[in-house]
């Protein structure tokens, strides 16, 4: 891959469903993050449906986890195990992501996350999610972002990959919201890779 041309994806927030996955591919969509749980104890259980369509159309699938302040720990493994129980944890899948955005989720929330997930799902790679305020402002990836997490900034400035914040391990870039489509319901989040990276680096 070159500047310039990237590959896509898209971003599915709570409740967010997509109802025809091959049309998603068909529109250059190769790599999918699916929220399946939020806080200590709250999962989708419709989840597994979107997981399991998303990867028949050939899209490379991961799952989400939206944090609340609180508890890192215990939920890093509600996370892991919605993870094993929807078997994304192979080689193959997106790694896991983390979106940061209630307020209380600081750095060192994020660097317990990361910690107990890789211990608990016995996997190294993982997705820092977050709005470009929150990377300006909140968090410090230079505390805890070593050569396995993975950065992802949400900026809609309609640039896909060059999102006007840089950082060494910034590979992902949520560029605008999903533009109207059939099947496609809730808020979903259109992304591009950011340059140099390639969608091998977001896999486990």
């Amino acid at each position: 891959m070159t500047e310039g041309s990237t590959e896509r994806g898209i971003n599915l927030a709570l409740h967010a469903t997509v109802a025809d996955w091959d049309a998603v591919r068909s529109g250059a969509v190769s790599f999918a993050s699916i929220t399946v749980t939020e806080n200590t104890n709250w999962l989708d259980r419709d989840a597994g449906k979107q997981i399991e369509a998303a990867q028949r159309a050939g899209i490379r699938t991961g799952i989400r986890h939206y944090a609340r302040p609180g508890a890192p720990h215990d939920q890093a493994e509600l996370c892991v195990r919605a993870g094993r129980g929807l078997g994304v944890f192979g080689p193959g899948s997106l790694a896991p992501t983390l979106e940061v955005e209630a307020e209380g989720v600081d750095d060192r929330f994020v660097k317990a996350w990361i910690k107990t997930v890789r211990q608990s799902a016995g996997i190294e790679r993982v997705v820092i999610y977050a709005d470009y305020g929150l990377w300006l402002r909140r968090l410090h990836p230079q505390k805890w972002a070593d050569r396995e997490v993975v950065l992802w900034v949400a900026r809609h400035n309609d640039i896909p990959g060059r999102p006007g914040w840089f950082h060494p391990r910034l590979a992902l870039h949520e560029h605008s919201s999903v533009p109207p489509m059939p099947g496609v319901s809730g808020p979903i989040g259109m992304d591009a890779l950011v340059y140099p990276f390639t969608l091998a680096d977001l896999l486990l």
